[in-house]
């Protein structure tokens, strides 16, 4: 399942798929993503974006994204699942257009 971004249609990915026999979910565009992985990624990328000095070479942004998965609070994380109910509610109030989630 992928939301039709441009990444996730790189000829690269699609390549990975279908040598794992991975079989793509419809997922139409602009749905409402109410995975809180989601969020878990954004905040990932904004810690290792804030590094400083940045990483130069992938073993040194491997090291990176580990160190900074590792130290994500573990309150963050139960505050994303806690905050399901207000978001789908949210969705569902909305009619599945923008939420401020």
């Amino acid at each position: 399942m992928d939301d039709n971004g441009r990444p996730h249609r790189a000829s690269i990915v699609n390549e990975c798929l279908q040598s794992e026999d991975i079989t793509r979910m419809d997922w139409p565009a602009y749905s409402p993503d109410l995975n809180p992985i989601e969020h878990v990624w954004d905040m990932l990328g904004r810690r290792i974006a804030a590094r400083k000095p940045p990483s130069t070479c992938l073993p040194e942004l491997r090291r990176a994204l580990l160190d900074e998965w590792c130290n994500i609070p573990q309150d963050q994380i139960d505050y994303l699942i806690l905050s399901m109910s207000r978001r789908c509610k949210a969705c569902i109030a909305s009619s599945g257009r923008h939420t401020p989630y």
